[in-house]
């Protein structure tokens, strides 16, 4: 969605869905349900489909209240920057009050439709996911530390946790697995966001990795990060949760993004880094769905 999508004239209910951050929030559920998919060995019956589709709802609900309370917590932040000046909270369109009412009906919705009919542990991990977020990242530690995308990425890595307890009622050592991949996969991804996005990072005060430690530095980082999700990203297929169509994509997909990271480290372009960050994102995807391939074929 971009700025040009909410005009002075659009919807209320446009402004109210602006501030769920759809896309965000859309991979987070994707996640999420590659979660659920690998917890469940062969082909989901009704019953499981039925309750994959109630986890989605309500995983969806609670991660769209706290990308509410962030629009809420960084509408000054957001009003200075270019990439987020069209949210209505920035422009003024929707009070605190509103937007503040809308996260707790979106949460506690969320959380009701977790608890009754999911399980407990799903609800209360949600709820904590959404305390991490919303709470200690935004509040806390992303004004404080140029580390704060890689503390707060606990945060963001827990879709696929939330996945596998919605099927099982529990937390095994898959669900932590794919927690590490996108663990170790965030700060690469945002922080190739972050340095073609650097002056606007300066103008709002946050201490960013590329405000605080400089283009070079940064981009060290992200070529050590990128090594490192290579070896992460082999694990379901040494821990023996995927076979050889994982793995196989799993070593394309990860060459490239070294592949990325190492032309970024030799010679710094602002496109050059926007490739690095859509690829990110193709990575991720594509990894999540060879996984959930690789468990219906073989």
């Amino acid at each position: 969605m971009s700025a040009q999508s909410l005009s002075p004239r659009s919807s209320v209910f446009s402004q109210f869905y602006a501030l769920t951050k759809p896309r965000v929030v859309q991979l987070i559920v994707f996640c999420a349900l590659i979660g659920m998919v690998l917890a469940v060995p062969g082909l989901p019956g009704w019953a499981e489909l039925r309750l994959m589709l109630i986890g989605s709802v309500g995983i969806w609900l609670v991660a769209g209240a706290a990308a509410a309370f962030n629009c809420i917590v960084e509408k000054g932040i957001d009003a200075k920057m270019k990439r987020t000046a069209w949210r209505p909270t920035a422009k003024g369109e929707l009070s605190d009050v509103q937007t503040l009412l809308f996260s707790a009906v979106l949460c506690a919705a969320g959380s009701a439709l977790l608890y009754v009919w999911v399980n407990p542990l799903t609800m209360w991990l949600t709820f904590a996911t959404f305390v991490g977020y919303a709470v200690i990242y935004t509040v806390i530690l992303k004004p404080l530390t140029p580390q704060n995308i890689v503390i707060g990425g606990a945060s963001g890595a827990m879709p696929p946790v939330l996945g596998w307890s919605t099927m099982t009622g529990d937390v095994g050592p898959e669900a932590l697995i794919l927690f590490l991949i996108i663990f170790l996969w965030t700060p690469p991804h945002f922080w190739a966001l972050a340095l073609y996005r650097v002056e606007d990072y300066r103008k709002s005060g946050l201490p960013m990795l590329p405000v605080t430690h400089g283009n070079a530095f940064t981009r060290l980082q992200i070529l050590l990060y990128t090594l490192i999700l290579f070896a992460a990203c082999l694990m379901p297929f040494v821990y023996r949760m995927s076979s050889w169509i994982y793995l196989a994509a799993a070593v394309v997909l990860n060459i490239g993004f070294f592949f990325y990271a190492f032309k970024l480290w030799r010679h710094y372009s602002d496109e050059l880094a926007r490739k690095t960050f859509r690829f990110s994102l193709i990575h991720l995807s594509v990894l999540f769905a060879a996984l959930l391939l690789d468990h219906y074929l073989l």
